[in-house]
């Protein structure tokens, strides 16, 4: 598509129409990356702009991420991207504040000096997303590292591409958390499932077996049966598609600990722990990057930390990931759901996240996962 198109063509353009004709074919299931590297493509179809990028805000983890690009490299923008440099910046934050496309040239310190650099950007545009007077992050983009100027009509059309992507973006978040909280029932279910069918029985076994009079005879076969049904009712509720697959992620858990030293908790002293050899299985990447955040954030809203050490480690037969950090308060709560969804996953996988108090003063989180192809199914087996 041209730069030098007349602007007169902008005005035959009808964004939705764009929009639907590139997300209508995208799977139900798809990643967020997906979504929003889509909306960057028709950006740049939309308008003369070569390279597009949206950047949201991450307000629990206070920092903004780069969410979907196109024409450049993602790879490159996450590197960068959770630095809070970016909607802190002076060309966001006049387009959100001023709610229009702000245009600026490099040299005026608008914008961060090493997103210049690493993308050869002379000129950078940024349009607001917002919507209903809420503000959810930015549009970047430009035309592949030269100077340009916007035309009236293109400029308008950048701004209502803005509300179009929060409306949008708003509308499969909807979607979304209804997806969760549905998944949030079954899942709910399922632990009341194995707490009546199986605990019970083996409460029952434990009375028996805490008895003083000798396990013989009939209460010795009772409790035989009683430990196969339990076992095999574990089994069952195991196969049980009900935790969320975990998305896949264009990130890694080493992106996530290497951007550790911009900490999200200014006052504490974060450390990791993380051996040369040891990596990550690929197939449980997200949930451990999942544990590290909700670990993170958990310290974040219930502790004064000024130590959080994160250790990495494996062996043989198990992968470890642990977050462990001082500044709790006796009886101060420090994991809420997050964490616990993230143990009925670590389920399927064969594995376990445990939480709670460590030493006085300090609280651990840690994840266990064996190191086998198919754990339920060696169990099933």
């Amino acid at each position: 598509m041209s730069p030098e198109r007349p602007a007169a063509l902008f005005a035959g353009v009808e964004p939705l129409e764009v929009f639907v004709e590139l997300l209508a074919d995208l799977p139900t299931e798809t990643s967020s990356t997906d979504f929003y590297d889509r909306i960057c493509e028709a950006i740049c179809r939309l308008t003369t702009m070569r390279r597009a990028a949206i950047f949201m805000a991450d307000l629990p983890r206070r920092r903004a991420v780069v969410v979907g690009a196109h024409g450049t490299s993602f790879r490159e923008l996450i590197t960068l991207s959770p630095s809070p440099a970016l909607l802190a910046a002076p060309i966001a934050q006049r387009a959100l504040v001023e709610d229009q496309v702000v245009v600026v040239e490099d040299g005026e310190g608008s914008f961060p000096r090493e997103y210049a650099q690493l993308f050869g950007i002379t000129t950078l545009l940024c349009a607001p997303i917002s919507a209903g007077g809420q503000a959810y992050g930015v549009i970047c983009a430009d035309r592949g590292g030269g100077r340009f100027e916007l035309t009236d009509g293109e400029r308008h059309l950048l701004w209502t591409l803005g509300k179009t992507t929060a409306l949008v973006a708003t509308a499969r978040n909807a979607t979304r958390s209804q997806e969760r909280t549905r998944r949030l029932s079954e899942q709910l279910e399922l632990a009341r499932d194995i707490h009546e069918r199986v605990m019970q029985r083996l409460f029952g076994v434990s009375l028996a077996l805490s008895a003083e009079a000798p396990l013989e005879g009939e209460r010795r076969e009772r409790c035989l049966v009683e430990m196969q049904e339990a076992t095999a009712e574990l089994r069952s509720a195991l196969e049980r598609p009900l935790a969320p697959v975990a998305g896949q992620s264009r990130t890694t858990l080493a992106d996530e600990v290497a951007r550790l030293s911009r900490p999200e908790l200014p006052s504490a002293n974060i450390t990791v722990d993380w051996p040369d050899g040891v990596t990550v299985p690929p197939d449980v990447e997200p949930l451990a990057q999942a544990v590290l955040a909700e670990a993170l954030r958990n310290v974040d809203k219930h502790a004064s930390a000024t130590r959080v050490h994160v250790t990495i480690a494996s062996d043989a037969d198990t992968f470890t990931l642990e977050v462990h950090n001082d500044g709790v308060e006796e009886g101060a709560r420090g994991a809420g759901m997050g964490l616990r969804l993230a143990s009925i996953e670590a389920l399927q996988h064969g594995g376990v996240v445990e939480f709670g108090p460590a030493e006085i003063g300090c609280w651990r989180v840690r994840l266990v996962l064996p190191l086998a192809a198919d754990p339920v199914a060696e169990m099933v087996g």
